[in-house]
C-alpha cells in the first residue's frame, strides 16, 4: 500500500498542464472528496499499528505534494493568461511603429523662428488672456478708437476692467518693452483670437509672428533689408514691395508683397494675374507706443512687422482651406510625415 501512495507521489511530481480544465480534474482526483486521498485516509483503520506510522507519514507527503502542485500550476496559468491580456500574443513578430508628424503651423513657426535667431533675434511669449492696456492702449488705440473695429474682439469681462483674449501677439512686445531695456530684437509667436466667421480663408483662432527691433538710429532702410532677408530665407525670393498702409501702432506703416512670379497655373490663381502676393504688415514704431512703455522717443527708434502663420503655411505647402489646420484629419497630417 506505501509503495502505491509513492507511485501517486511520483505521478504528481511529474504531473503539468497550462489548461484550467485539466488542472480542476487532477485537483479533484486527488484532494476532492472522492478522491485518492480520502480513499487512502479510509483504509488507515485497516493497516497494521506497526506500519500505521509510516502509513501516515506517506500520506501526507503525497497530501502536500498535490497542493503545491496545483498552486504551482494555478499561478503558472493565471501569469500567462495576465501576460496575454496586457501584450497580445508574445510569440507574433513585432509591428512597425507609425512615425509621427510635426503639424504644418508648428514646421512653419520653427522655420521663421530659426531664420531670425540667426540674426540675433530672441522669442519671446505672453498670456493669451490680456488687458485692455497691453492690447489696445499701449499700442496707441485708446478707448473709443475707431481703428479698434478693425479687430473684433472676444471680451471675457468688461468691468472693472476689460479683459479679452488677445487680438494680436504686439500685446507680447509690450510686455517685453515694459520689462527690458533697449536695445530691443525680439519676435512674438503665438496664438491670437478674433470674432470672425469660419471660412476657407479666415478664422477666429490662428496664429501670429510679430517682430521688434528698437536701438539708437533704426531707420526704414533696415527694415527693408530684414525683410529680404527673411523673404530669401523662408520663400527662396527676394523681390519685395512695400505699400502704402495704416496701422495705429506704427509710423510710417506699410504692407510687404512678395513677387510670387506667373510660372505655373496655380500662380496665377494664387496672386489673381498680378504675380505679387501680400504677406504681411510692417512699419517703424510710433513714438507714442514707445513713450507708453517708458522709452525715450528722442533717443531709441525702431520698427516692427507682423505675418499670419497659418497664410504663409498655406503658400508654403499650397493649401487651399485653413480650416484644415483645426480638423485633425490624419490623411491631412500624414503628408508632412517628411518635414522637418
Amino acid at each position: 500500500m506505501i509503495d502505491k501512495i509513492k507511485a501517486y507521489i511520483y505521478e504528481v511530481e511529474r504531473f503539468t498542464t497550462d489548461n484550467t480544465e485539466d488542472l480542476e480534474q487532477f485537483r479533484i482526483q486527488y484532494l476532492g472528496k472522492k478522491g485518492i486521498l480520502n480513499t487512502f485516509f479510509a483504509e488507515f483503520k485497516n493497516v497494521p499499528n506497526e506500519q500505521k506510522k509510516e502509513f501516515g507519514k506517506t500520506i501526507n507527503e503525497l497530501k502536500v505534494s498535490a497542493q503545491s502542485k496545483v498552486e504551482q500550476l494555478k499561478s503558472e496559468i493565471a501569469s500567462k493568461i495576465e501576460d496575454k491580456g496586457l501584450y497580445g500574443d508574445l510569440s507574433r513578430p513585432g509591428e512597425p511603429l507609425e512615425i509621427g508628424a510635426r503639424h504644418p503651423i508648428s514646421l512653419v513657426k520653427n522655420r521663421i523662428t530659426t531664420i531670425f535667431s540667426n540674426i540675433g533675434f530672441n522669442v519671446s511669449e505672453g498670456p493669451e488672456i490680456e488687458d485692455d492696456w497691453h492690447n489696445f492702449s499701449a499700442l496707441n488705440l485708446p478707448e473709443y478708437h475707431p481703428a479698434r473695429d478693425m479687430q473684433d474682439t472676444f471680451f471675457i469681462q468688461t468691468d472693472p476692467k476689460d479683459i479679452l483674449l488677445r487680438t494680436h501677439t504686439s500685446s507680447v512686445q509690450v510686455r517685453y518693452m515694459e520689462n527690458n531695456e533697449p536695445p530691443i530684437r525680439t519676435i512674438s509667436p503665438g496664438r491670437v483670437f478674433r470674432n470672425e466667421d469660419i471660412s476657407a480663408r479666415s478664422h477666429c483662432i490662428f496664429h501670429q509672428v510679430e517682430g521688434l527691433y528698437i536701438d539708437k538710429n533704426v531707420s526704414f532702410k533696415d527694415l527693408k533689408q530684414t525683410l529680404i532677408y527673411f523673404t530669401q530665407e523662408l520663400f527662396g525670393k527676394s523681390k519685395i514691395r512695400l505699400r502704402p498702409s495704416y496701422f495705429p501702432f506704427t509710423e510710417p506703416s506699410a504692407e510687404v508683397d512678395i513677387y510670387w512670379g506667373l510660372e505655373t497655373e496655380t500662380d496665377y490663381r494664387i496672386t489673381k494675374g498680378t504675380g505679387w502676393l501680400e504677406i504681411m504688415g510692417c512699419g517703424m514704431v510710433d513714438p507714442n507706443v514707445l513713450k507708453n512703455c517708458d522709452i525715450d522717443p528722442k533717443e531709441y527708434s525702431g520698427f516692427a512687422f507682423g505675418m499670419g502663420i497659418e497664410r504663409i503655411a498655406m503658400l508654403l505647402y499650397q493649401i487651399g482651406d485653413i480650416r484644415m489646420f483645426y480638423e485633425n484629419d490624419v490623411r491631412f497630417l500624414k503628408q508632412f510625415k517628411s518635414s522637418l
